[in-house]
């Protein structure tokens, strides 16, 4: 999940809450629900492969490339009102950003088979440390001292997750495999944040956004499952069932409701909503499958959650002191 707003220096909590705006804990209510939504992904990956009884990559792609779709589908009836107001320009970047966007979820829905559900959404959700070091890398942004300190504190605890999944593995699991492919959906994901950042900046407005990067996503997973050998049918209908419910809740009615609570929001307190998502997640995973964290990855997850929220609020200090230089 990422965010092309910007904060601006001394932006409070609810900065664009006014007469006509909504009431704050409305806002509040639809931001939880939004971030419980996103929470559900891994609970239907899982659901669906317990009914597979095996997971893999073409298994993995068959879910994201049906998560897409549906997502892609809901939101085809966009594609009437978009000639003339959208540039080629334009579309070509909103589809890079939305190959970027399948391989993500075709490398996280793949982790969910060999790693558990704590460890995958742990590492999967410090996408915002990425974003910052990408932009150091590629736009020159230069990173606060705080936001080195949480990347520092955020990577010290992805070892101790990793090397707790390791000390926990069941059999038919691969920990560092499943830790490896999450933390790829990471990296990978960041660089759709930064082109959809791009694209959006340059006038395209988030509705035709996402309705061209969810459905190019969907054109470039749908064939692969077929080149590995697997087809979309043959399963019982409650796999379907999960499917569908995949895209409703955690694809539209999840990442809808984040994108909602930014026009009144500051980016910056979203994004550390976000950070309660492998909070939930776990507590689901507990639920639905009784998978307990082991102490090490709950310290590692602590310690991850802990440096992005650093590194988050120190971006948002720098940006901060260096706009009133300006002024």
């Amino acid at each position: 999940m990422g965010f092309s707003n910007q904060d601006k220096p001394g932006t409070p909590i609810a900065a664009n809450l006014g007469g006509n705006g909504p009431a704050l804990w409305r806002v509040i209510v639809i931001l939880l629900l939004g971030v419980l939504a996103v929470s559900t992904g891994s609970i239907w990956v899982r659901l669906a492969l317990k009914l597979r009884g095996e997971g893999g990559l073409a298994f993995s792609l068959i879910v994201a490339a049906s998560r897409m779709t549906v997502a892609a589908l809901l939101l085809s009836g966009n594609w009437r009102k978009m000639p003339g107001r959208v540039s080629g320009q334009q579309v070509a970047g909103a589809a890079w950003s939305g190959l970027f966007l399948a391989l993500h979820f075709a490398a996280w829905i793949s982790s969910l088979s060999y790693t558990s559900i704590a460890a995958s959404t742990t590492l999967v959700t410090t996408t915002p440390l990425w974003v910052a070091l990408f932009s150091s890398i590629v736009l020159g942004e230069r990173l606060s001292r705080r936001t080195w300190l949480g990347m520092v504190l955020a990577l010290s605890g992805g070892v101790l997750v990793a090397s707790g999944e390791m000390a926990i593995a069941v059999p038919g699991s691969q920990p560092l495999l499943g830790n490896g492919l999450a933390l790829l959906g990471a990296w990978i994901v960041s660089i759709h944040l930064l082109l959809g950042r791009r694209i959006q900046q340059q006038g395209l407005d988030l509705g035709n956004y996402v309705t061209i990067t969810y459905t190019v996503a969907a054109l470039v997973l749908l064939p692969l499952p077929w080149l590995l050998g697997e087809g979309y049918g043959g399963y019982p209908p409650l796999f379907y069932g999960y499917l569908l419910l995949m895209g409703l809740f955690p694809q539209l009615l999840g990442h809808t409701s984040l994108n909602w609570a930014l026009r009144w929001l500051s980016p910056t307190w979203v994004t550390l909503a976000v950070l309660f998502e492998p909070i939930s997640a776990s507590l689901l995973g507990f639920l639905l499958f009784g998978e307990v964290p082991g102490s090490d990855v709950f310290l590692g997850g602590v310690v991850v959650l802990t440096g992005v929220a650093i590194a988050v609020l120190g971006g948002r200090d720098r940006r901060g002191d260096r706009d009133r230089k300006r002024d």
